[in-house]
């Protein structure tokens, strides 16, 4: 079982980053002016940088809704251990061939033959808050609802933390 209410802000980031490192699908939710759209994509992070790279195809509707409304979400689930993470930030679509192949991996060649596929973008987001969910597991959370329910006691569904201010960079740099 994950507790996170009592990690230091150091040990959340921390603990922040390995569970995008751990997971790395997730899914991706932007605004196109009416509505949010959300997509699984593959996350790549690069907590140096405190970014997060996605590749993604120029035909896909993303890069425009980016674009005009780079404030997105990333949201990741790992329901075996029963850890969540939801990520808002600063997204920019960049066309840096560069950084394209140094991040284009054998499971890419699903979407694109080749990293030079000049129909490749890169989605580069900076996360600015986050919130990690830690659960007891199905078997705890059955036991903690029983116990409720008998006892009049206040389930245990596990914790949370919540971290501000984790973007170092202002979007126009």
């Amino acid at each position: 079982m994950r507790r996170f209410g009592s990690l230091s802000r150091d040990e959340a980031i921390g603990t922040m980053w390995d569970v995008v490192g751990s997971i790395g699908i997730c899914m991706l939710a932007t605004w196109d002016g009416e509505r949010q759209r959300a997509r699984p994509v593959a996350a790549r992070p690069c907590r140096d940088e405190n970014a997060i790279y996605i590749l993604t195809d120029e035909a896909g509707a993303k890069d425009d809704q980016i674009r005009r409304f780079p404030t997105v979400s990333l949201a990741f689930a790992d329901t075996r251990i029963h850890t969540y993470l939801a990520l808002t930030g600063h997204a920019t679509v960049s066309n840096d061939r560069a950084a394209i192949r140094k991040l284009f991996a054998m499971p890419d060649r699903a979407w694109w033959e080749t990293a030079d596929d000049p129909a490749i973008r890169l989605i580069v987001f900076h996360p600015a808050d986050a919130e990690l969910w830690g659960g007891l597991g199905r078997l705890r959370t059955a036991v903690s609802l029983v116990r409720a329910a008998v006892f009049g006691a206040d389930p245990d569904f596990g914790d949370n933390i919540k971290i501000d201010g984790l973007r170092k960079t202002t979007p126009s740099e």
